[in-house]
């Protein structure tokens, strides 16, 4: 398949929760393609009205069909964006494959001529690669984040024990709770519980929501229950996921096994 001459998929059904837009695609990678179109769009849109473009991407399974679709779009200028991502494992080898830095740079940071590309380092000591991490962000508005929703409902590594909606911090150390850890096994990005490491640093959820606008891609029925309660449970940080539907420019894209409606 062509993907930079597909045309943008329609979905099975379009609704409004609060603010929040829901697109519902009939295959997983349908949702990649018209996520990535609408990505693409945005970029465009804005890299005709100003000089350049900051965005954050999430590293995940989840985003592989949005990404490798993106990457294919022609005529963005490329050049003139400037990547982040939005979380990073502390205690894992600098050349781990389960690093979210080569993961990202074998799915988008390293197929795109980006203007600067600015990976979380946590060695040789986190708590100066937050601080570092936090001063690089707020050197300009972000404009875009590409994200997804965990199974317990995280955005980014805000696990339901550690969000915090108010939150006065960018970037932080946090604890990963179980179900976060054996989502990375299940995802067959560890071979088991014992080797996933318990901290990482995460874009906390006001810096995530700070950013102009969020495209949120997530696919698969093991996301079914999170997106469930993202969208029909009340906003709380037993799902942190929930506070997207206050957003003022965030569309979610779901396929049919995660799309609690289907």
């Amino acid at each position: 398949m062509n993907l930079a001459t597909v045309l943008r998929p329609s979905p099975r059904t379009r609704q409004t929760f609060d603010r929040l837009v829901v697109e519902s695609f009939a295959t997983r990678a349908e949702m990649g393609i018209a996520a990535a179109a609408d990505i693409a769009a945005a970029l465009t849109e804005r890299l005709a009205r100003q000089s350049g473009v900051r965005m954050v991407f999430a590293a995940a399974p989840s985003q592989a069909d949005m990404l490798e679709a993106l990457c294919a779009k022609p005529g963005i200028d490329w050049s003139r964006v400037t990547a982040f991502h939005m979380d990073e494992y502390i205690g894992l080898s600098p050349s781990s494959p389960a690093r979210f830095a080569n993961w990202l740079d074998a799915h988008v940071f390293g197929k795109l001529p980006f203007a600067a590309v600015h990976r979380i380092t946590p060695e040789p000591d986190a708590a100066t690669e937050v601080r570092r991490y936090a001063d690089l962000l707020n050197e300009a508005p972000i404009d875009f984040v590409c994200l997804g929703i965990g199974v317990n409902g995280h955005i980014a590594f805000n696990d339901p024990p550690v969000a915090d909606f108010a939150d006065p911090l960018d970037v932080k150390i946090v604890e990963l709770d179980d179900v976060c850890r054996q989502q990375q096994v299940d995802d067959e990005c560890f071979p088991d519980l014992a080797s996933v490491p318990h901290e990482a640093i995460t874009l906390t959820v006001p810096r995530l929501l700070r950013a102009d606008r969020l495209f949120c891609v997530v696919p698969g029925a093991v996301k079914r229950d999170a997106v469930s309660k993202t969208l029909y449970g009340p906003l709380t940080t037993e799902c942190p996921a929930s506070v997207l539907r206050y957003h003022a420019a965030c569309t979610l894209y779901v396929d049919k096994d995660s799309d609690p409606d289907a």
